[in-house]
């Protein structure tokens, strides 16, 4: 049987990436912890609001896009994520691929972790 608190993290995850799709900066890194890490192929790891918001803000290279959630795994204070994304880079591109993301969860219910990887042929 799944927790409250397991059900809660499911949301806010599923939260997230509605506020991605929206552009919504502020609102999306709000759902971090002050001092949360986010590592991302292609970037340094990002450490805190201000990073996290300089990325979200410009520096990503997706311009706009759609998030689809195919499946979810739950953990006591982790979730898992399966995806696709479809959208369009800053160069004008379209981009479909699909993702994977780990969150780590504070007590509080903010993420305190990151990571993201794509099935992308790099090797």
């Amino acid at each position: 049987m799944t927790s409250t608190l397991q059900t809660t993290h499911v949301t806010s995850v599923h939260r997230y990436y509605e506020l991605v799709d929206a552009g919504d900066v502020a609102g999306l890194v709000s759902m971090f912890s002050p001092d949360a890490t986010y590592r991302r192929p292609g970037y340094a790891p990002m450490v805190g609001h201000q990073e996290m918001s300089a990325f979200y803000g410009g520096a990503r290279v997706i311009r706009e896009g759609r998030h689809t959630v195919e499946k979810v795994v739950e953990g006591t204070e982790e979730v898992a994520v399966y995806g696709t994304f479809a959208g369009v880079l800053h160069d004008g591109r379209n981009v479909d691929l699909r993702f994977s993301d780990f969150f780590e969860f504070t007590v509080d219910g903010h993420f305190a972790r990151r990571d993201t990887f794509f099935f992308a042929p790099l090797v």
